[in-house]
């Protein structure tokens, strides 16, 4: 009997004695399981799987899927990760924002894992089915996932001729013509310009803004360059921007700043008004 064997010299009422008793047996079977190798159930298998298998986006977007990897088995695993993908795209597996392309897996654990394809910049619109393998000398899995490709994204800044510079007379007003084309095949929508200028200059477009450019085409602008007065003369780098939430170019112009005739002139009679001075002061006073 185990109170006999436990306790021969015990006394002590009975009720106490039980509770004894009973408080010994769940110790010991709480120890009995912490002592238990962990072991999956007989029926756990390992998997591999993805929230959103079938993503649409442009080829030059990034495709992003949030898998998870589960450990089914009853010891730690090395998963390795590979992926065939079409020429010219690119793969990569993050963990916790860490690119990886092996995981070690403790048993029954899972991880999240972030797949991230990019595309070729010539993909072709059309659905690509990707398979995504995780080996180890456990076993392998594999996950299937598809990248729709529904075209690209494209602008390019520039102007009628091609040519990037101009001159402008200081304290006066240029035209600058520029073209924005779209050079994908998906149309950009809200498609606004800007400029990055010398302190104090400022610019204007007409459009401002462009609500639709679909693709292959073309829209003039206007960028009404304003030059302060007294701007010493020089070559001044500007740049002009064109974005819309999808894509943006920009074109880097070189404005040379001349000053006018009349400042010319202005600046020709000051120094023979002060050669003359000299003149007249040497003569008057140089006898002396």
């Amino acid at each position: 009997m185990l109170t006999g064997s436990l306790f021969p010299r015990l006394r002590c009422p009975r009720p106490l004695q039980f509770f004894v008793v009973l408080f010994l047996h769940f110790y010991l079977s709480c120890h009995a399981l912490d002592a238990q190798p962990l072991q999956a159930p007989p029926n756990a298998k390992s998997s591999f799987t993805v929230r959103l298998m079938n993503i649409e986006a442009a080829t030059n977007e990034t495709f992003r899927y949030n898998a998870t990897l589960h450990n089914g088995s009853n010891k730690t695993a090395v998963y390795e990760l590979t992926s065939p993908v079409p020429d010219g795209w690119m793969i990569a597996y993050k963990v916790d924002g860490n690119r990886v392309t092996s995981l070690n897996l403790e048993a029954t654990k899972s991880q999240d894992i972030s797949i991230e394809i990019n595309p070729a910049i010539n993909a072709k619109p059309d659905k690509y089915k990707i398979r995504v393998k995780a080996a180890s000398g456990v076993d392998t899995l594999t996950l299937d996932i598809e990248a729709v490709v529904k075209g690209s994204y494209g602008v390019e800044l520039t102007t009628p001729t091609g040519r990037l510079s101009d001159e402008v007379t200081s304290g006066s007003q240029k035209e600058i013509h520029l073209v924005a084309k779209n050079t994908g095949t998906l149309p950009l929508n809200d498609v606004e310009l800007s400029s990055q200028l010398p302190s104090k200059w400022e610019c204007s477009f007409e459009p401002a803004k462009i609500a639709q450019l679909e693709p292959g085409k073309t829209v003039d602008v206007i960028a009404k360059l304003n030059v302060p007065d007294k701007t010493i003369a020089g070559d001044y780098a500007s740049t002009f921007t064109v974005r819309n939430a999808n894509s943006s170019a920009q074109a880097a112009f070189r404005i040379i700043v001349k000053t006018s005739l009349l400042s010319g002139w202005l600046g020709i009679l000051v120094i023979l008004l002060a050669v003359g001075l000299v003149y007249y002061l040497i003569r008057k006073y140089g006898r002396r």
